[in-house]
């Protein structure tokens, strides 16, 4: 299986970020790359630089006025007098109606859904090479490849088509979802991560021409807080092509496999000519945010039942942070995956 990794993704390097209202050091960090590149290679991956493919296959996904808004905000922000080092809003509308504020704070609020996804002046690079290594591991797929994996880093799943949120600012499962399209009729999104991916649930929530499943921590007490639970099922065309499976705090590898086992049950009927895995390291019992309890010898298992699906498969790095079994856990999803 070929990993896809642009070093640019380091670039970002985000500060801080409030939890409980107070200031902590951001967990999405570069030292992540070093890591999970170190699990890839111990799974025996070939390491592929993705080409620049320009923001076609991301604007299919996110709208021009947010991609203008990653774009530019940055140098806007460093115009207001005292303003922070880091784009971080500090207001948001109640209610995203036709009108669209003029100033950069204004903007910030209206385009950033929480205070976790600093922007700075690497930060829209770093995006741009993350949602190119999603594109490139799904041109892998489209040519043939079974399975490939894309390290996506900033992650992604928390973005919407025009808000950023969660550690996220263009949404690589999206975009690699959209590009497979280009030759599949029907394709699935499997989100394995510990919180509910509600950005992509948002973005093809009104569409039946990709099914999203979501297997995490139950929201009702923990991020994204206000989506993720079992009847949000679509709307519109839509209605019936998402599927939530909240689980309670502290789930192990048992529960969930369980749940796993209906998520696929799903994707079967669904009958998709593709498979996006959004991949989140951060269910792992000793993950810095333990919500979840899945071991690493779990991770292997939850591979191989995806894997049986036996439908052509990109995965994408989505959460998963700095603990000491961070590499391990990726060697042994990937190894238990190609088996």
């Amino acid at each position: 299986m070929k990993t896809f990794y642009a070093e640019e993704q380091t670039k970002h390097d985000p500060k801080m970020f409030l939890s409980s209202g107070a200031p902590q050091p951001n967990p999405e960090k570069p030292e992540r790359i070093a890591r999970l590149l170190e699990g890839a290679k111990a799974a025996g991956s070939e390491i592929v630089r993705p080409r620049d493919h320009g923001l076609k296959p991301i604007a299919t996904v996110h709208t021009p006025e947010y991609l203008e808004f990653l774009q530019n905000i940055f140098l806007r922000w460093q115009r207001i007098e005292g303003a922070s080092e880091e784009v971080i809003p500090n207001i948001h509308p109640l209610a995203r109606t036709g009108r669209y504020p003029a100033s950069a704070v204004g903007r910030a609020g209206y385009h950033m859904a929480d205070t976790a996804c600093p922007i700075s002046a690497d930060t829209w690079g770093s995006a741009c090479w993350s949602a190119w290594s999603a594109v490139e591991a799904a041109e892998a797929v489209l040519a043939g490849a079974r399975h490939t994996y894309a390290l996506c880093r900033p992650p992604g799943h928390h973005a919407f088509a025009d808000v950023a949120g969660g550690f996220c600012f263009l949404n690589n499962s999206a975009i690699a979802a959209q590009h497979l399209l280009k030759s599949s009729k029907r394709v699935a999104i499997l989100d394995i991560d510990l919180h509910h991916g509600n950005g992509t649930q948002g973005i093809f929530y009104g569409r039946s021409d990709v099914l999203t499943v979501s297997l995490h921590a139950d929201p009702v007490r923990f991020y994204p807080f206000f989506w993720g639970n079992a009847d949000e099922r679509g709307e519109g065309l839509g209605l019936g092509y998402n599927y939530n499976l909240p689980l309670p705090r502290k789930t192990a590898d048992a529960g969930f496999l369980e749940a796993l086992e209906a998520a696929n049950r799903r994707i079967e009927a669904y009958a998709p000519d593709a498979l996006v895995v959004a991949l989140g390291l951060d269910a792992f019992e000793g993950d810095p945010f333990g919500g979840l309890s899945v071991s690493t010898q779990g991770f292997a298992r939850i591979a191989e039942a995806i894997s049986g699906l036996g439908l052509p498969t990109v995965i994408i790095q989505e959460g998963g942070y700095l603990c000491d079994a961070l590499a391990d856990n990726l060697t042994s999803f990937l190894t238990g995956f190609r088996h």
